[in-house]
């Protein structure tokens, strides 16, 4: 199993970026010390060519991550045939808990990678690279939650045993089942479709208002409502969307529809739902570095993109989870 080339993508690239990120740690300290844009020393003049290095590695380090989670996800899934009891990614990450806690970092680790990019953009448009030391201090701590990710992505791959009995989605995300899981299967529908249109209902009309009028409580009510669309989204994926799509009540799982069966239309999916979160966030995170960039005018034009993207990604999340809904035959009597 070790040989799965997943896996030895997976690990290899760990490894790269780790070793990158220490690399570009050491470059981050010394910014964080000596960093002086109004100093012509020969010392800064370095810092500033490295700074560019700097951007350019992360960059690619970052990009990584984002397909780092979408191949940990695939490969995870692909592996069910190997696990008696196992039927999608659920009982193989039930092979071994900490595959959890590696799917829970990647999470965070791809939320931060697409900020980062978002300020580094920011910073690299203004000509007096304000967010340097900023930039600088969010690499230090995204290097222990990336090394972090690395050695319980090995952990878990190595602990993994073909030989071992595992759980399926069928036993936890029931509503007799125990934990976080369980409690979202048993939320009322009804409930679960109200809370879900009254949050894209206030995404919208919050992105409307931050895209008419440069008031910074727009912004960042927006970015905001990202958040928490993102967070019941990815309830409603296990509450109701999900049902939809597999046309069945009572199957709750949020990654058999990354599986063939289904087009793989999970993927989609879940990635307009991130690309959504990330540059909404953005727009309400430029609002707050806006007193530290001279050019008023740049932050104004990246807000005005973040807004749209967010929009446009957020749109396509809905017509996505909207679909089976309105154009398949099978509904749910909701109580």
């Amino acid at each position: 199993m070790i040989f799965h080339p997943g896996i030895i993508a997976l690990f290899l690239g760990s490894a790269v970026v780790v070793l990158m990120l220490l690399y570009i740690s050491l470059l981050s300290v010394r910014v964080l010390r000596y960093w002086d844009i109004r100093s012509s020393s020969e010392l800064q003049l370095s810092l500033e060519r490295k700074t560019y290095l700097t951007s350019t590695i992360m960059n690619y380090i970052l990009g990584y991550q984002i397909v780092s989670a979408l191949l940990f996800i695939y490969t995870v899934d692909s592996l069910h045939t190997e696990f008696v009891g196992a039927m999608c990614a659920t009982g193989v990450l039930n092979a071994n808990p900490v595959g959890w806690y590696v799917l829970y970092l990647k999470v965070l680790n791809l939320l931060l990678s697409g900020l980062w990019i978002g300020i580094n953009i920011l910073d690299q448009r203004s000509p007096e690279y304000p967010l340097t030391r900023l930039k600088s201090a969010l690499v230090l701590i995204l290097l222990p939650l990336i090394a972090a990710e690395g050695y319980l992505e090995v952990r878990y791959f190595l602990g993994l045993d073909p030989a071992v009995i595992t759980s399926c989605c069928g036993s936890m995300f029931s509503a007799q089942g125990k934990g976080l899981a369980s409690s979202l299967t048993a939320i009322p529908v009804k409930k679960a479709e109200a809370g879900f249109a009254l949050v894209w209902t206030l995404f919208f009309i919050s992105g409307t208002l931050s895209l008419k009028y440069k008031v910074s409580s727009f912004k960042y009510v927006f970015s905001i409502i990202s958040v928490l669309a993102f967070v019941v989204s990815l309830a409603s994926v296990v509450s109701f969307i999900s049902l939809y799509f597999y046309e069945l009540p009572t199957h709750h799982c949020p990654f058999d529809i990354l599986q063939a069966d289904f087009n793989y239309v999970g993927y989609p999916l879940y990635i307009s739902l991130f690309l959504c979160t990330i540059t909404s966030m953005l727009t309400g995170i430029y609002e707050a570095l806006r007193r530290k960039v001279e050019r008023k005018d740049v932050v104004d034009r990246l807000q005005r993109k973040t807004t749209l993207s967010g929009l446009v990604f957020g749109l396509l999340f809905l017509i996505i989870s909207l679909w089976p809904m309105v154009f398949s035959s099978f509904t749910l009597q909701g109580y």
